[in-house]
């Protein structure tokens, strides 16, 4: 039996999903994760007015690594006409600091969103010791076009 996309996503009633003001906002609704044993990656896909449409957990890895791909993360942001997408992981080492490769999986999913017209409004990492994120510590600015 084939597992559709529906069937992955967590959908919120129309017009009725949260709507994110800061990185804060999306740690606190992600704090189930931080204490994981597992690397989880969630992405958050929102409608024009920045209101959440869905949610979805697009990757679970490995102690210290989580395999990302934007095919996985932009096939549920077309299907559900996402106008822009938030991406979240934890870090079960209990360190929110972005790594060289969250840099890069940063990178890679802001090109492609923008090729795609899906912006990546942010990417926060939480963890024991709080959360980061990629937009307030200039991560994500740096790589995308003005």
């Amino acid at each position: 039996m084939q597992v559709t996309i529906r069937e992955l996503i967590h959908e919120y009633p129309a017009h009725a999903g949260p709507r994110f003001s800061c990185a804060a906002d999306i740690a606190i609704e992600l704090k189930f994760i931080e204490e994981s044993p597992r690397e989880i990656m969630v992405v958050f896909y929102l409608d024009t007015k920045n209101r959440v449409i869905a949610r979805e957990i697009v990757s679970v890895g490995i102690l210290n690594a989580s395999l990302i791909h934007p095919r996985e993360v932009f096939r549920s942001a077309i299907h559900i006409n996402a106008q822009s997408i938030v991406m979240v992981h934890n870090h079960p080492s209990g360190e929110a600091e972005f790594s060289d490769a969250d840099t890069e999986v940063t990178k890679c999913i802001a090109e492609a969103g923008s090729i795609l017209g899906i912006e990546l409004l942010d990417h926060v990492i939480v963890a024991g010791n709080g959360y980061k994120s990629a937009k307030e510590t200039g991560i994500l600015n740096s790589w995308v076009k003005a």
